[in-house]
């Protein structure tokens, strides 16, 4: 069972009052109106830099096809990010494109937004969400290579990429393949419906959790992603496990975040990205607003194999 053991130096806002994350839930100083509501896109001046040399760097964005301004600002922030925090790679947590899916579709709600990155050869990786139609495994700048789940290795890190959408047992029995000869040091999955989450619009995806937790927990699955709620949030450990909800890029519900005892750290007030970067025994994270303000940032230590049982 992973180690559920968190060091945390973060600040972060639920609604109208902020919240520092691992202290108990009493008010400080409400947040002000601009960074609630930025009109604008500034440099971002607050990233940290990677703390470890051989790290692997990546970013992560969920339910961002949507072509909106707010989606531009992200990829902007990001781009900006990049240039203190050199990420490898993007991790997409669902819901793509949204509404019509024509070639200029994904001119407007991709490759747009992202073209800095892409133009610098930073490769993104989908996972497939509800508004999506499953033929965008076959979008080459999506790098699921035609699979509706598909699995892929960064340095000392494992990806697993589910479709939440159908778990059937195809997928599971993939999964458990894949994830039982998995050497890696890091487990990493993600998809679009959060095993757990506070959101008042959709809440956790329970059925969903009885059918691939067991199996994060088999295996060691270190962290875990997704998206679908328009909000950030970090849940605390479960079984070992660190979840993250990522789905506020360019899609926002303000004030959907139901503080209760799963929740770590939560911002539903303003759109997000998250950077991570995974070092030999830590991971470090920070979560960006679309004005370059930190949300929330920590470091998470690589918990325990789980022991294998004795034949």
């Amino acid at each position: 069972m992973r180690a559920s053991r968190l060091l945390l130096a973060s600040t972060l806002s639920i609604g109208t009052l902020a919240y520092v994350a691992g202290s108990p839930a009493s008010p400080i100083a409400a947040p002000t109106a601009a960074m609630q509501r930025p009109a604008a896109a500034p440099a971002a001046t607050q990233v940290t830099p990677p703390r470890e040399q051989d790290s692997v760097r990546f970013a992560v964005i969920g339910d961002t096809g949507t072509g909106t301004s707010s989606q531009y600002q992200i990829g902007e922030q990001m781009t900006t990010a990049r240039q203190v925090f050199p990420f490898e790679f993007v991790i997409m947590l669902g819901d793509n494109i949204y509404g019509s899916e024509r070639p200029q579709d994904f001119v407007s709600k991709f490759e747009k937004p992202y073209k800095a990155l892409l133009d610098a050869k930073v490769p993104f990786y989908a996972s497939l969400g509800n508004h999506d139609d499953p033929t965008q495994r076959y979008y080459k700048p999506f790098n699921m290579g035609g699979e509706r789940f598909y699995t892929f290795a960064k340095g000392s890190a494992r990806f697993f990429v589910l479709d939440s959408n159908y778990m059937d047992q195809a997928q599971l029995k993939w999964l458990e393949e894949q994830l039982s000869r998995a050497t890696d040091r890091w487990k990493i999955a993600y998809f679009h419906h959060p095993l757990y989450s506070s959101g008042e619009k959709h809440g956790s995806e329970v059925d969903l959790r009885t059918q691939v937790e067991p199996l994060f927990i088999k295996y060691g699955v270190d962290i875990v992603f997704a998206g679908h709620e328009h909000f950030y949030e970090r849940i605390k450990p479960q079984n070992g496990i660190y979840y993250f909800i990522e789905g506020g890029s360019a899609k926002l519900r303000k004030g959907d975040i139901r503080t209760g005892p799963l929740t770590a750290a939560g911002f539903d007030t303003d759109f997000t990205f998250m950077l991570a970067e995974l070092g030999k025994d830590t991971m470090h994270f920070q979560v960006l607003s679309r004005n370059g303000k930190p949300i929330d940032s920590g470091a998470l230590p690589l918990g325990e194999e789980p022991k294998k049982a004795e034949r």
